[in-house]
């Protein structure tokens, strides 16, 4: 079974009559009305903000620099000598990698 979580409520008197006349067409309570347009409120939040939408031009940039080879840039380059006097030996194996 499911357990119950509890969660209370306050509004004035004006939205608390919104909501029964809204609850009252749907035919169901005003916990199931609130019930009901949370989740669907959270739902699309949810799934709005799950996504990353770009311009066509961005996002022909982001699938070139996915399908391009990798090229390293100077810092990077700069950095291998310190990875490698960084990690113990054994972890040099454990990677796959430009500085291995």
């Amino acid at each position: 079974m499911t357990a119950v979580a509890r969660f209370d409520l306050k509004m004035d008197a004006d939205e608390k009559d919104l909501v029964a006349r809204a609850a009252d067409l749907m035919g169901t309570t005003m916990a199931g009305f609130v019930r009901a347009a949370a989740k669907e409120k959270a739902l699309i939040l949810l799934d709005r903000e799950s996504r990353i939408t770009l311009a066509k031009r961005d996002f022909a940039a982001f699938t070139q620099a996915l399908n391009g080879a990798f090229t390293p840039n100077p810092a990077l380059v700069d950095g291998g000598p310190l990875r490698r006097r960084a990690l113990p030996d054994d972890s040099k194996t454990a990677h796959s990698g430009a500085f291995n």
